[in-house]
């Protein structure tokens, strides 16, 4: 009989995930040994990790699917009950905070990809728009992020009076604009360059210069100045 058909407490002691993480690190284990820690047992016929390494296989592998499953979809495979898939979606929702306070640690923004990695975390896998505004003091550092509006997949209304208000609020003396498309799309609407220049407008007379417009996805970006369209 091979070793996946046995309970973990049957197999070396190498071979269990929280044994490895403590002997060898936390790197060492594949991800379905990481969510069988999470999930803590499996059944008499399948291991927790043989457990987590078939739900991974329901999701490609892909770990950003997997933290978008629900609770009741995560308790469709057999052997997780609604504490197991709590447990799950809990630890992905940590790792998605924790890159987002990774990112906002950046020293100064100085590219359009800095601001992808600050803000992807936030909105890049939301089903529906947001629109944001992150401002930024004289040496380019990020002095804070507000979320505008928040719209149906279609759309978001973006009010110019408390763009400014806050940047004025904060000491902000510039700011970047950045929304979501839920499509995917990368592609800008002719509303998405109205606002943007209407809100241009409005920061040059108020000396808060508007450095950029981000369009952001799940995986990529686009920027207003990069393509030359600011």
């Amino acid at each position: 009989m091979e070793k996946n058909n046995f309970p973990i407490t049957h197999w070396s002691e190498d071979d269990r995930p929280r044994e490895k993480l403590m002997l060898k690190g936390k790197s060492a284990l594949s991800d379905a040994e990481l969510i069988a820690i999470l999930i803590g047992s499996g059944s008499r016929s399948e291991s927790a990790v043989e457990l987590s390494k078939r739900i991974l296989a329901g999701v490609n592998n892909n770990l950003n699917s997997l933290g978008k499953l629900t609770i009741a979809q995560l308790m469709q495979y057999k052997g997780i009950g609604e504490a197991k898939a709590i447990s799950i979606i809990a630890a992905l929702e940590l790792g998605r905070r924790r890159r987002s306070e990774d990112a906002v640690d950046l020293v100064k923004i100085t590219s359009s990809k800095a601001i992808f990695e600050l803000m992807q975390p936030l909105i890049g896998e939301l089903p529906h728009e947001e629109f944001w505004i992150v401002y930024l003091n004289n040496s380019n550092k990020v002095l804070s992020k507000a979320q505008l509006s928040k719209g149906g997949i279609t759309g978001t209304l973006v009010d110019v009076r408390i763009v400014f208000k806050l940047a004025l609020e904060i000491g902000a003396t510039s700011l970047i604009l950045c929304h979501n498309h839920p499509s995917g799309t990368l592609v800008p609407s002719e509303a998405d360059k109205h606002i943007t220049k209407k809100l241009k407008l409005a920061g040059d007379s108020l000396e808060v210069k508007v450095l950029d417009h981000l369009i952001i996805t799940e995986v990529n970006y686009f920027s207003f100045v990069d393509e030359g369209i600011f």
